[in-house]
């Protein structure tokens, strides 16, 4: 099943006029770029099988290079539900079909809470649709199955209501007075992980930097328009170059014994010895 959504999600996004590189031994298993959108994406039979570790990575990697970190799946035990929005982690979780036609602009508008199935009122539209069409509050409270203090807080106040009060209330007045639920929201605030010399070194240099695990590369690095993928070992990952190429990120390799050809390569000794971020830079943009 994972293999055969894997296939038919690329194969869409490449007809979407999306540039979409696969990855193996990975947190995320797609990534997508169309213009400056780029998604991050995990296919799963069962999104519960998701762990917190590959959740954590997709988060950091999705904030260092302004993804969206999405799973699509079929199931989370049970099968999920069309154009509902689940998550997991924290990461928008979503059918194969709820995710095409979000790619399309058709973005869902109920997602799946603690509370279960609900959506997002639009209290000013929901004010605005009831006036317009002569309706009272308590022709609505009496429609909708709530009290007229419960429509009055509704309408002052962007509210959740059960997919059954959503339900009654579209049937009166459309889509329009609910908030559609953006999945393409990008994560901007992380803390990041810097346990190695080598990322702390980043941070010394004015990046924004984390240790990466489950990705091809090990350290990530961003510095404004800069954004650096560095690999740490005589031995580079073959999924580097054109990963680097779809992120429009240099590539790094801090080598031990053997330097790597066609590649910016430094020892541990050269990199540390760098005192400034534009004299990296400037060496990256030289090779």
């Amino acid at each position: 099943m994972k293999k055969n959504l894997l296939e038919k999600a690329s194969i869409f996004l490449l007809k979407k006029g999306f540039t979409v590189k696969s990855l193996t031994r990975s947190c995320f298993d797609i990534l997508a770029r169309n213009k400056e959108r780029i998604l991050l994406i995990k296919v799963l039979e069962d999104a519960n099988s998701i762990s917190h570790e590959f959740a954590e990575e997709m988060h950091k990697i999705s904030a260092c290079i302004t993804a969206t970190p999405m799973i699509i799946s079929e199931k989370a035990s049970d099968m999920l539900q069309d154009n509902v929005v689940y998550t997991r982690f924290d990461i928008c979780t979503l059918n194969l079909d709820t995710f095409m036609n979000c790619i399309n602009n058709k973005l869902p508008l109920i997602k799946r809470t603690q509370a279960g199935l609900t959506a997002s009122l639009l209290g000013d539209k929901l004010k605005e649709k009831r006036e317009q069409l002569g309706y009272s509050l308590n022709y609505l409270s009496k429609s909708i199955g709530v009290t007229s203090r419960m429509v009055s807080k509704y309408e002052n106040e962007d509210s959740e209501v059960t997919i059954n009060k959503a339900m009654k209330i579209y049937d009166i007045f459309g889509q329009e007075v609910f908030n559609q639920v953006d999945i393409f929201s990008k994560i901007e605030n992380m803390h990041f992980t810097t346990k190695t010399e080598f990322s702390k070194k980043y941070i010394k240099l004015g990046f924004n930097a984390t240790d990466a695990n489950k990705v091809p590369f090990d350290i990530i690095a961003k510095k404004e328009d800069e954004l650096i993928l560095t690999e740490i070992g005589d031995k580079t990952n073959p999924q580097m170059q054109s990963l680097s190429e779809l992120l429009d990120a240099d590539n790094l390799v801090i080598f031990k014994k053997k330097k790597p050809k066609d590649m910016p390569a430094v020892t541990r000794k050269e990199f540390l010895e760098f005192e400034q971020s534009n004299q990296l830079i400037k060496f990256l943009k030289e090779f």
